[in-house]
C-alpha cells in the first residue's frame, strides 16, 4: 500500500516525448457568419461634467473634528486596555513562577 506504483517498462513514456499531441492545423470558425460590412463605431459619449470641489461649512468641520477626536479616544482606550491586560497577565505569571520556584527548591520545609 505504501510502496510506489511504478508502471511496467512497456507502458512508461519515453524520456523527451510529450504525452500531449501538438496543436497544429487548428482553424477557428469566424465569430459571425452574417457577412455584413463593418459599420462605423458609435461616437464616444462626452465626459461627464466635473464634480465640484467639496466645501466644508463651519458646522461640518466641527462634526469632523469631533468624530476624529472620538475615534482617537476609542482606539486609545482599546490599546491601553490591551496593554493593561498584558501587564496583569505578566505579573500573575511572575507570581506563579516565584511560588513554584519556592515550592520546588525546598521540598522538606512543608
Amino acid at each position: 500500500m505504501f510502496t510506489p506504483k511504478i508502471p511496467p517498462p512497456d507502458t512508461a513514456p519515453v524520456p523527451g516525448t510529450s504525452l500531449v499531441p501538438p496543436l497544429t492545423g487548428l482553424v477557428h470558425p469566424p465569430a459571425c457568419t452574417c457577412h455584413q460590412t463593418p459599420t462605423t463605431p458609435a461616437p464616444v459619449p462626452a465626459a461627464p461634467p466635473a464634480r465640484p470641489a467639496v466645501q466644508f461649512t463651519p458646522g461640518s468641520l466641527l462634526v469632523a473634528a469631533a468624530g476624529g477626536t472620538a475615534m482617537v479616544l476609542v482606539v486609545g482606550t482599546v490599546l491601553v486596555s490591551m496593554l493593561l491586560a498584558t501587564a496583569i497577565t505578566a505579573a500573575s505569571v511572575a507570581v506563579c513562577a516565584v511560588v513554584l520556584r519556592s515550592l520546588l527548591n525546598r521540598p522538606n520545609n512543608r
